[in-house]
């Protein structure tokens, strides 16, 4: 895939209104994605750590633009995802990275895991599918 789709990917991840609030960072390579986030305060549940709803969007984003690498002309959709969360995050920088690991014309599965510190902390797998959703300008990608 041309690095110019990356790219573009990338801003279109960066331009969704949601990351306004996560402040995320994103790496896109061929069937291979990395979000990096730093968790702060206003992430927290009642117990002063990262709610589960971060964990999963990040999990998700690094599977979901591992897949959507590998996809040049159409959006890709989520049809399930496993989260498994291992250990609380309450500080610090979580990474997460995306690997695709089986490609067929329909369907993609796709893995994910977040460390802190270098510590797993959560993992997750999901289900992928190409959408009729063109890329193009009006979603972000440009």
């Amino acid at each position: 895939m041309p690095v110019n789709h990356f790219r573009a990917l990338e801003r279109m991840y960066l331009s969704a209104p949601i990351n306004a609030f996560f402040r995320p960072t994103i790496h896109i390579e061929d069937a291979r994605a990395e979000v990096r986030l730093t968790v702060r305060a206003d992430m927290h549940h009642a117990a002063n750590a990262a709610h589960g709803a971060v964990y999963f969007k990040m999990l998700d984003d690094a599977a979901f633009f591992a897949v959507q690498s590998l996809v040049p002309d159409t959006f890709v959709l989520t049809v399930s995802f496993t989260v498994y969360l291992l250990a609380p995050v309450a500080t610090g920088e979580m990474v997460a990275v995306g690997r695709v690991v089986h490609q067929s014309k329909r369907l993609f599965v796709a893995e994910s895991t977040i460390e802190v510190d270098g510590r797993v902390a959560a993992r997750g797998n999901g289900s992928f599918m190409p959408s009729a959703i063109r890329l193009e300008e009006k979603i972000g990608y440009r």
